[in-house]
């Protein structure tokens, strides 16, 4: 009983920061899972089974918040099932522990350049107008749909970073667009498993549990990211990209130095200038807020003090409609 309610807990907490950074669900319970001795592929299934249903109540919810734009859900949601569906077939009979390091070196890269990008500048809004493209979208779903199921998470990872790069969807759009296609992803990926894996080494009460926290957590992530500024959420996912990708390659066998202090002491130093930079949003994000009320301000003029001189404390003169003269008001 205490596993299962911790790993309700980890759905819950896991679903609370997908829902609002449009990552991390994954790659978080399928963790907890490989360290409680599961087999890769198994946990990858198992978590993919449990996000059917909390992709589809987080899905709804940005729906419903308004955080949702389907033709990118389409257009980046259905090659994404088919690279899901054929990860999870690969990673049924092959490992792809080599391949990690690669793909977190990448990652790394984008983490960089979005965590520099929304602090130092903030929103790009200048492309909003323009359609993100098929040509873009469809190549970078397959993509991401692979490395989903065969790293048990990186669907959101690999997708939100380049949506949000791209600058032309606002960052709420983003996070609403991937969690909702989401739900594709990971019905194609348990199907893979299935087909390949049968019911073997998947616990249905962890499943279970699992989608349980999801469920309670998915609607308010999904208010949570209509609240959160543009600025502020785009440094805190590049901060998660860049922290979570670190660990990764500083226990890859390119590092080494996995579970040592030097781990401890690169990573506390990242945390570090993770918050530094989310703090410098928020306070940037609240000089433009008030930068902005004081242009409005200055635009529509100063309100009239009603005692200032020149001015009558006493009912305003009626105006004829026609002459648009003043006429005097009747007994």
């Amino acid at each position: 009983m205490p596993s299962l309610i911790l790993l309700a807990l980890v759905g819950l907490a896991a679903q609370l920061v997908d829902g609002s950074l449009g990552m991390a669900y994954g790659v978080t319970s399928t963790t907890l899972l490989l360290a409680i001795g599961t087999n890769p592929a198994a946990a990858s299934a198992t978590v993919h089974l449990a996000e059917i249903g909390t992709t589809l109540a987080s899905g709804v919810s940005h729906w419903r918040f308004g955080n949702v734009d389907w033709k990118v859900v389409l257009r980046i949601g259905v090659p994404g099932a088919v690279g899901a569906f054929a990860g999870a077939t690969f990673l049924s009979n092959l490992s792809t522990d080599a391949a990690k390091p690669v793909m977190s070196l990448l990652l790394l890269a984008l983490g960089v350049y979005l965590l520099v990008r929304f602090t130092l500048k903030g929103l790009r809004t200048d492309r909003q107008h323009l359609p993100l493209r098929k040509r873009f979208l469809a190549p970078l779903g397959v993509f991401a749909g692979f490395v989903d199921a065969t790293g048990g998470g990186g669907w959101g990872p690999v997708g939100t970073p380049a949506l949000l790069a791209s600058g032309r969807l606002e960052p709420r759009k983003v996070v609403g667009s991937i969690d909702t296609s989401e739900f594709l992803v990971a019905l194609a990926a348990s199907l893979g498993f299935l087909f390949s894996l049968g019911s073997q080494g998947i616990d249905f009460t962890w499943v279970a549990a699992l989608l349980i926290g999801g469920l309670i957590a998915a609607p308010f992530a999904a208010w949570l990211v209509r609240k959160v500024p543009g600025r502020v959420l785009g440094s805190a996912v590049g901060g998660v990209i860049v922290l979570t990708n670190t660990r990764t390659l500083l226990r890859s066998d390119w590092v080494g130095v996995g579970d040592t202090p030097t781990e401890g002491l690169v990573l506390a130093a990242i945390a570090l200038v993770w918050v530094a930079a989310v703090t410098w949003s928020v306070r940037a994000y609240r000089l433009d807020l008030a930068a902005g009320r004081g242009a409005a301000t200055t635009a529509h003029g100063p309100a009239e003090d009603a005692d200032a001189p020149g001015t009558s404390s006493h009912a305003p003169q009626a105006v004829d409609a026609e002459s648009a003269s003043p006429v005097a008001p009747r007994a």
